[in-house]
């Protein structure tokens, strides 16, 4: 990611190696130099390092190529291309190996390792952030000019500076100076102040990488920082598509550019903390006196800012609402401000709330995550054509909708904890359906037959429905890997799986008192473990 310290690896490097070459070269910050002099002015600037003598008068690219293969063919060379964010750059300075004599060592930083490896460069180095001993060992070095430790009250703060860069060189250095010779006060302040508003040269540089993506890819940036920061990668994915983002490639330019990681277990989508604090400033940049004409909405006070003052605007496309300062207090919801959103892709509801009758809710809908959802029904009125994720844990819901609504895109239903469901909706119109849970009805008696009809459905939990009778006779699930059907305590037949249950990997009947004998075939299950 920006300012991690590649350029500060690649100079001690540099330096150190330079005594084994015929002649070196470092050209710094060619991103930059190259949109402001040209190709030209560095192609004659790598010339002039190597043959400090002479005079280089050329005016064309390919005639620089041909100078620099030419002069370079038979001489040991190091050059370090520094911060470079185009194909057309290495083209121009480092073209092709036979370019340089025997020996020669070619060294490039870019934030976009896809760009390496579509070169065929021989190996790639990720720098990491500074641990937290040594990112305090760094900050204390440009804040006291020494790394011995300071008096008590500045090494508490110290401590809180060296959380908030997370291991970032540039941000501890940037810090670090500007707080140097300042009294505890001041410190203080401005501490505080960084919670508020974060340092400008720090996001400004990050930024960089942000300004150089497509249009998809900073809507799934912008998503992730916003809304998905530490989320499940499947279902993260699974949203961005029903968006068309084109996660599949998106995704993977993000992880190139080192805007965001995944994490080990290749579960969960992770960002910097001030990567997301870049991206969520880039939001409100958009209209910074009026939250109700951005597009994304997360912050408690703004959130409560466009519902109490009735600010709302079809600009809103994504919204968490949530109550933290008072958890434990029910949040009563305007619900006319909910037929001014038209465009809502995304909405979450993360607290205790209430309201009176929910008349619409936008039809643009990929997420709808509400927990304790407080009406029977959702609205007669929405249309879900567009929803892929719908989690309604711990709601009032007796059943869904009435009727048979188009569910051709839905892929996650999640009505855990739902005690009032009596009710399954029909999933004949749900072919793309993958997770079903549904642990915790204990009103729910019997399940749509139309269930059994799934054949992408990979994960059925009815963990502790314990009024739960009748099933589909058979699930013909080929993707089926986990059922979960522990303490259904009244049902009295475990339905047939698919032939092959090739998948099928968990099977729980824990509890199942009236079950008497499994399905035949289950023996053929050879991935159950």
């Amino acid at each position: 990611m920006g300012d991690i310290g590649k350029t500060t690896l690649a100079r001690i490097v540099y330096t150190q190696m330079s005594p084994q070459f015929e002649g070196t070269s470092f050209l710094a910050d060619i991103r930059e130099v190259a949109n402001k002099c040209g190709l030209v002015s560095l192609q004659k600037q790598l010339l002039s390092q190597i043959f400090p003598d002479e005079c280089f008068k050329f005016f064309d690219v390919h005639e620089g190529n041909a100078i620099i293969s030419h002069r370079l063919s038979s001489k040991k060379v190091l050059v370090v291309l520094d911060d470079v964010d185009n194909l057309q750059h290495l083209k121009c300075f480092v073209g092709r190996r036979d370019w340089f004599g025997l020996g020669s060592r070619i060294i490039v930083t870019t934030r976009d390792e896809n760009l390496l490896r579509s070169y065929r460069i021989d190996d790639v180095y990720k720098p990491t952030t500074l641990d937290p001993n040594d990112a305090l060992r760094l900050f204390k070095l440009k804040a006291f000019d020494s790394d011995t430790t300071p008096k008590y009250d500045f090494i508490e703060l110290s401590k809180h500076v060296v959380h908030y860069a997370d291991g970032l060189p540039l941000a501890l250095e940037v810090l670090g100076s500007f707080l140097y010779g300042r009294d505890i006060i001041q410190w203080r302040s401005a501490i505080e102040r960084l919670k508020q508003d974060s340092n400008k040269e720090i996001l400004e540089t990050l930024r960089i990488s942000f300004n150089g993506l497509e249009e998809r890819e900073k809507n799934i940036f912008l998503d992730i920082a916003c809304f998905f920061n530490g989320e499940e990668k499947d279902m993260v994915m699974k949203v961005l598509d029903g968006c068309e983002f084109f996660p599949d490639i998106g995704i993977d330019v993000l992880i190139k550019k080192s805007l965001i990681k995944v994490s080990d277990d290749n579960k969960y989508l992770r960002m910097h903390a001030l990567l997301q604090e870049m991206g969520r400033k880039i939001v409100e940049e958009k209209c910074v006196d009026e939250p109700g004409k951005r597009c994304r909405l997360w912050k408690e006070r703004d959130v409560h800012h466009v519902l109490t003052k009735n600010t709302v605007t079809e600009m809103i496309k994504s919204m968490i609402i949530d109550n933290q300062r008072e958890s434990g207090k029910i949040l009563n919801l305007n619900v006319d401000a909910f037929l001014k959103i038209k465009k809502l892709r995304l909405f979450r509801v993360l607290c205790l709330s209430n309201c009176d009758d929910l008349k619409y809710l936008s039809n643009e809908l990929r997420l709808l995550d509400w927990t304790g959802y407080p009406l029977r029904s959702l609205p007669s009125s929405f249309q879900p054509d567009n929803l892929v994720v719908l989690l309604l844990p711990y709601s009032r819901i007796e059943q869904l909708w009435k009727g048979d609504r188009p569910l051709y895109k839905l892929k996650i239903i999640s009505l855990k904890q739902s005690r009032n469901l009596i009710k399954t909706p029909d999933f004949t119109t749900a072919p793309y359906l993958e997770v079903l849970i549904m642990e915790g009805c204990t009103r729910l008696v019997d399940v749509h037959p139309s269930l059994g009809l799934v054949k992408r459905l990979k994960l059925l939990d009815l963990r502790d429905c314990k009024s739960l009778r009748r099933l589909p006779i058979r699930i013909g699930a080929e993707s089926l890997e986990t059922l979960i059907l522990s303490g259904c305590s009244n049902l009295a037949r475990v339905p047939e799986i698919d032939e092959k249950m090739e998948h099928l990997k968990t099977l729980d009947l824990s509890g199942c008192y009236k079950v008497e004998y499994l399905p035949e075939n289950l023996q053929q299950a050879e991935s159950l473990e």
